[in-house]
C-alpha cells in the first residue's frame, strides 16, 4: 500500500433519502482491487449490507459516480448501488423488509473500503477507511404533528415557511400501521402531507366508511397552511383503491389530482369499504405458492370482468390521474387494471386525464428512490394470520423504476398542485 493512507469521502454526508451522493476513494495504489461496502443497522436491530467490487485507476482513485462495479450486490456504474442493493446480512431471519419508523431520526449508513474483492466476512476484516452517511426523510424545518380526531388517526407533516402549500392525503395498503416516511419526504419537497392509519395488525377496523376518509380530507383541506383548492390523493396498493373510490364517489373530497401506485379499481367486496382481508381469506383457493413457498395474490382479482358492478366506475373521474404500475407485480393485477381503466375512460371521453407509467421487471412495493428492493417479505394480515408474500420485481430494474417514478410523481404533483411547474420550494439539507 501507499505510504499515504487511503482517503474515503462521501458527499453530501447528510442529505435527503432521494438525493444522490458521490463516493470517492483516493491514495490507493494504481490498479488496486478494492471493495466498497455499506452497512446499516435498522431500528429493530437487523443488519443490512451491500457491496461493489472496484479497481482503482492509474492515479490510485475510485469514483462511485464514474467507475463500474465489476461484482458484488450490483454491477456497472451505479452511484447509489450501495443503498438500493442492500439486503439482510447472511444468517438473518427470512422475510425482512427495511422501513423507517421514526422519521425524526436519520437512516445512518456506514460506508467502508476494503482491500481486495470480498464477498463475505466483512466484519472480520480491517477496513482501509470508513465514513458514516446520514439519510433523512425530514428536511430541516419540517414539522411532524399528530392528528387527534375520533374518526381519523394519522400524522401531519408541514413544510417550513408561511404557506399556503398544496397538500397530499397519503394512504398505504393493508399491511397496516401508521407509515410516515413517504409523507415526511413529500413535506421535504414543499407539500403538506397527511398519512393515515386505517388498518392495524392488532385490530382490523371493520367499520371504516367513506366518511372517515372524507373527514381526513377536510382536516387537511382546512389546515391554515394548506391551499384548500390544491389537495391531492396518493395511494399505494389498497390505498390506491381508496383514492379511486373517493375520486369517483365523494361529494365532499374533490381532489385536484390523484397518484395511484400498484393498485386496482376492481372491487374485492360488495360493500365499498368492507374489510378487504375477509375477501382474500375467502378466496385462498385462487392464491398460488411459488417454489420458494411465497404467496402470489395477483390472480385473486383476475380476470377483470366487463361488469361495471365489479369495479369502480372510473369513467366518472374528473381530475388528472397518474397510475404507476410494476409489470412484475405479483400482489395485485396493476398492469391489467391500468389497461382496463384506460379502456373504460377512453369510451367515456376522459382518458386524457389518465397517465400510465409502466415499468418492466418491477414489483409491487415501489418506494422512494434508493430504497432496497423487497421481492418477498412477511405480511401480517392480523394478529393470527401471516404469510410470506411475493411482491415481485428484480433488483436493478426495480431500483431504476423507483428513481424514475418518484421524479415523475413529484413533477406531476408540482404541475397540478402548484400554479407553475417551477414554483415549488424543494427543501434540501
Amino acid at each position: 500500500m501507499s505510504r499515504t493512507c487511503p482517503l474515503l469521502t462521501v458527499q453530501p454526508s447528510r442529505g435527503l433519502v432521494d438525493e444522490k451522493f458521490v463516493i470517492t476513494v483516493k491514495h490507493l495504489p494504481p490498479k488496486q482491487e478494492v471493495t466498497l461496502y455499506s452497512l446499516h443497522e435498522c431500528e429493530n436491530g437487523n443488519f443490512w449490507e451491500a457491496f461493489g467490487h472496484y479497481v482503482s485507476d492509474p492515479q490510485g482513485a475510485v469514483s462511485g459516480t464514474d467507475d463500474a462495479s465489476v461484482g458484488g450486490t450490483y454491477e456497472g456504474i451505479e452511484p447509489m448501488g450501495l443503498l438500493w442493493s442492500m439486503r439482510p446480512v447472511p444468517g438473518s431471519k427470512p422475510g425482512l423488509r427495511l422501513r423507517k419508523k421514526n422519521v425524526q431520526t436519520p437512516v445512518v449508513v456506514q460506508i467502508f473500503v476494503y482491500m481486495g474483492h470480498l464477498n463475505q466476512g466483512f466484519r472480520e476484516q480491517v477496513a482501509l477507511a470508513c465514513s458514516p452517511v446520514e439519510r433523512w426523510y425530514m428536511a430541516p424545518g419540517v414539522q411532524r404533528v399528530d392528528v387527534t380526531d375520533p374518526l381519523v388517526r394519522g400524522t401531519l407533516f408541514l413544510p417550513p415557511g408561511p404557506g399556503p402549500f398544496p397538500a397530499i392525503l397519503d394512504m398505504w395498503g393493508i399491511g397496516g400501521g401508521l407509515v410516515e416516511y413517504r409523507s415526511a419526504l413529500l413535506a421535504s419537497h414543499g407539500f403538506v402531507s397527511m398519512t393515515l392509519e386505517y388498518h392495524s395488525v392488532k385490530k382490523v377496523k371493520a367499520d371504516i366508511h367513506l366518511l372517515h376518509f372524507e373527514k381526513a380530507f377536510r382536516i387537511l383541506q382546512e389546515h391554515p397552511l394548506v391551499a384548500s383548492e390544491c389537495v391531492a390523493l396518493l395511494g399505494l396498493s389498497y390505498g390506491c383503491y381508496i383514492s379511486l373510490y373517493m375520486a369517483v364517489h365523494s361529494e365532499v373530497a374533490k381532489p385536484r389530482c390523484c397518484v395511484c401506485i400498484n393498485g386496482s379499481h376492481v372491487k374485492s367486496t360488495k360493500t365499498a369499504f368492507a374489510p378487504a382481508l375477509e375477501f382474500f381469506k375467502q378466496n385462498m383457493s385462487k392464491m398460488h405458492i411459488d417454489k420458494e413457498n411465497c404467496v402470489i395474490w395477483k390472480d385473486i382479482l383476475l380476470p377483470i370482468s366487463s361488469d361495471l358492478d365489479t369495479k369502480l366506475d372510473v369513467r366518472k373521474i374528473k381530475c388528472p390521474l397518474l397510475f404507476v404500475n410494476g409489470l412484475d407485480d405479483q400482489s395485485l393485477p396493476a398492469a391489467e387494471s391500468a389497461e382496463d381503466m384506460h379502456m373504460m375512460m377512453e369510451k367515456a371521453g376522459n382518458s386524457h386525464l389518465l397517465t400510465v407509467l409502466s415499468y418492466p421487471e418491477t414489483g409491487h412495493l415501489i418506494e422512494p428512490p434508493y430504497s432496497p428492493h423487497c421481492r418477498a417479505s412477511i405480511l401480517f394480515l392480523d394478529s393470527s394470520l401471516y404469510m410470506m408474500m411475493l411482491w415481485g420485481g428484480q433488483s436493478k430494474p426495480h431500483a431504476d423504476a423507483q428513481e424514475q417514478s418518484w421524479r415523475k410523481i413529484l413533477e406531476f404533483l408540482q404541475q397540478h398542485l402548484y400554479y407553475g411547474k417551477d414554483s415549488a420550494p424543494l427543501s434540501r439539507l
